[in-house]
């Protein structure tokens, strides 16, 4: 006897992005910025908003690391940058306030999904610089692997 869900998919299968290319991003994040003379704090996360891989550059303080994760964490869970949910946000009042009751989402620039063929296979946060430094450091990193961030 056939069950009624058989004809339906009982798995769903994402890519993610490989733990040595997170690696690599955050080595291109800490390039950047040195060269820069920014002092940064970077990390990868997978689909889920997982780390796969982090780094706070000497002298940066603690909570940035976290500013970082929490941005690429929003980036990969909300599918779009931090910047433009902030802008969506922005336009909505009922939509700020209930973010302030939300762990983990933050708003700032820096954090950007990444996509592969067209999916979104993680996201990269970056922070402790100016917004607009911390989304150059993430864009320069993923345009090293051939990677983007545009939906």
């Amino acid at each position: 006897m056939e069950h009624p869900h058989q004809k339906e998919e009982l798995v769903v299968s994402t890519q993610v992005l490989a733990a040595n290319a997170a690696l690599r991003l955050v080595g291109h994040v800490i390039a950047h910025a040195t060269a820069n003379a920014w002092r940064v704090a970077v990390c990868v996360v997978d689909t889920q908003g997982v780390t796969l891989a982090a780094a706070r550059m000497d002298e940066v303080a603690p909570p940035i690391l976290d500013f970082a994760m929490d941005k690429a964490f929003t980036a990969a869970t909300m599918r779009r940058t931090t910047e433009a949910f902030f802008e969506r946000m922005d336009n909505s009042p009922s939509l700020r306030l209930g973010l302030a009751n939300r762990s983990r989402l933050l708003v700032w620039g820096g954090g950007l999904p990444i996509l592969h063929r067209d999916g979104i296979v993680g996201a990269i946060g970056v922070s402790g610089a100016r917004d607009v430094e911390d989304i150059e450091c993430a864009r320069h990193a993923l345009e090293r692997e051939g990677l983007s961030f545009e939906i």
